[in-house]
């Protein structure tokens, strides 16, 4: 089979893999579509120690059953996309319900094949049905999504006053600041306003999840004014940017990883009574109901999403590394679906 593998840093390949070998409890899909994350890029550029040369990459993704360990479970020929977290079911935290947090968690991409391939093998538990409505493309979000629905709950859990009151700032237009502003839209927040640098990623969102922009280079913020402040980039300009945004009482939900460390305001954390969380991607229960939610509309208008072939996968990584591409996700298609 054809896969996107990682060789060296800023080079990914179109390679032939063997095929996945179906294992005891798991199902063998073909896959129909797979997203290209900000975290593949991240080992792209040879910034992650955990994604080694030879690993092939993806972990958003769409795909069908052709082979399964139980047809009772999971038959042949069910559309699925899949918790790319491989938990062990059995700590405290997933004991709680809190599998995101499972500290002998693998993952899809990253310590076993990904599933920018024509096939891929996965535990049939992690497997998630893919309602009939729901196409391939949007399906293969569900990843992303899910990571914006799971930050904006728990942001909703610490905040003193309902979403629909709050004025809401998403830091950074890429999939996660557009899937979350769409969804506290959703979710009844009517004034949302979007940080991007990248003008024509601005137009895409004004005119896809139809709030407002701004460029935080010419035209900041206003400091002080938010009620709840995403930061979906999680650079040291945007820390900065999301402590001076938040009003008193606010929250600030961290949840981009670009940097890894910085220095942050801590008075204004402190004199403010700021609440200020962090987030790792979603839990079990929460992809089940961003599958639903894609389903039912909630997440608006993705026709902003880029699709091309997976062969094009090579030069996809290329210009999104150099920021030939305005769409917030490319979603690469293999010629067996």
């Amino acid at each position: 089979m054809k896969a996107i593998v990682y060789t060296e840093p800023n080079a990914v390949a179109l390679l032939e893999r063997d095929m996945p070998t179906l294992q005891p409890g798991e199902a063998l899909l073909r896959i129909d579509a797979t997203g290209i994350c900000g975290s593949d890029l991240h080992a792209y550029h040879g910034h992650d120690p955990r994604r080694k040369p030879g690993l092939v990459l993806g972990h958003e993704f769409a795909g069908t059953v052709v082979a399964t360990s139980d047809p009772q479970r999971m038959p042949a020929g069910t559309r699925v996309t899949a918790n790319p977290l491989v938990t062990c079911g059995h700590c405290d935290f997933c004991l709680q319900g809190r599998d995101n947090l499972c500290a002998n968690r693998g993952m899809v991409g990253m310590s076993r094949p990904g599933a920018l391939s024509e096939y891929l093998s996965v535990p049939i538990r992690c497997a998630i049905p893919i309602p009939d409505q729901l196409a391939s493309v949007p399906a293969a979000l569900a990843e992303p999504a899910a990571t914006a629905l799971h930050a904006l709950n728990l942001s909703m859990r610490a905040m003193v006053r309902p979403l629909p009151e709050a004025r809401t700032l998403v830091i950074g237009g890429g999939a996660i600041g557009m899937l979350t502003a769409a969804l506290v839209k959703s979710y009844g927040g009517r004034r949302v306003t979007v940080a991007e640098t990248n003008a024509l990623r601005r137009a895409s969102i004004t005119r896809h999840v139809d709030c407002e922009t701004v460029d935080p280079l010419s035209a900041p913020p206003q400091t002080s004014e938010y009620d709840l402040v995403v930061d979906a980039v999680g650079a040291k300009a945007t820390r900065n940017l999301a402590l001076a945004a938040a009003r008193p009482g606010s929250v600030v939900m961290h949840i981009g990883l670009q940097d890894w460390a910085s220095e942050i305001d801590m008075r204004k954390l402190t004199l403010a009574e700021l609440t200020l969380l962090g987030t790792y991607t979603y839990t079990m229960a929460d992809l089940r109901a961003t599958v639903a939610a894609l389903a039912a509309g909630s997440f608006g208008d993705l026709a902003w999403v880029e699709t091309r072939a997976l062969a094009e996968g090579p030069e996809a990584f290329a210009d999104l590394a150099a920021g030939r591409v305005a769409a917030a996700k490319v979603v690469l298609l293999p010629e067996a679906a």
